[in-house]
């Protein structure tokens, strides 16, 4: 069951759609579900609502999936480079295909998430609130909102998967805050990319060196390579069983 609601942030000051995926038998009982807070919610289970026509299908997934769980999808803005603008955690110059100077608001847009966003769905749904059954989850400019946020929430959020991050915007600021911040050890990352993607070669080393850094932490970390994929939501649904078994079934 998937519930469509309009929801306002507030330090943007603009209303954004919302997208839930609710587990089959939900208003039929009383359980509480763990939940995965994800980028892009509008490519995320129907094709008609998606960018390119193609979403990622996790409706269907999570109707067989044997854990039942709360899926909650912000839209993206779809304003000219206003996603760009949101799902940038840093400050950074021109470097790859950003053409000029950009101010990032990941950060403004986690603390809302995270905080008068996450308290409302808490109260809304029967969720289960903790650290321990809460997941961030998304891909390309989503899966480096996905990284930044595992990091510097880490005491919000147990779990992140990173599908084809866009790492390679902000790597110096990415490895300083992970040298800087204490994790969980029981913190689990799930990290992917493909070789039909970018300069796959400098990329996979950007990859290896988080991998490293985070190892280092004494977390848990599975990075995964698949050589035919392509930057696009119909490769990263074939990536969800893998990442939700390394992160939920190990």
């Amino acid at each position: 069951m998937i519930e469509k609601f309009n929801t306002y942030i507030t330090p943007f000051k603009l209303e954004r759609r919302v997208q839930v995926y609710l587990p089959k038998g939900y208003y039929e009982s009383n359980e509480r579900y763990p939940v995965i807070y994800m980028f892009d919610g509008h490519n995320l289970f129907f094709n008609q609502d998606a960018t390119y026509g193609k979403s990622w299908g996790l409706q269907e997934f999570m109707d067989q999936y044997k854990t039942k769980m709360i899926i909650i999808g912000v839209e993206c803005n779809h304003v000219g480079n206003e996603r760009l603008y949101e799902y940038l955690p840093y400050n950074v110059g021109p470097k790859y295909f950003l053409n000029a100077y950009m101010e990032g608001r990941g950060k403004t847009y986690m603390d809302w998430l995270t905080g008068e966003f996450k308290e409302a769905m808490d109260k809304k749904y029967r969720t289960l609130s903790d650290r321990s059954h809460t997941m961030i989850a998304g891909s390309s400019m989503g899966g480096l909102m996905s990284l930044y946020s595992i990091v510097k929430y880490n005491h919000i959020f147990k779990y992140a998967a990173c599908l084809s991050s866009t790492i390679m915007l902000c790597m110096d600021e990415l490895i300083r805050d992970i040298r800087q911040t204490d994790l969980n050890q029981d913190t689990r990352i799930y990290m992917d990319f493909g070789g039909k993607e970018w300069e796959n070669k400098i990329v996979l080393k950007m990859h290896k060196e988080i991998e490293d850094e985070l190892l280092m932490k004494n977390v848990s970390f599975k990075f995964y390579f698949e050589e035919k994929a392509e930057h696009c939501e119909r490769d990263w649904e074939k990536r969800i069983p893998i990442y939700m078994e390394y992160l939920f079934e190990e």
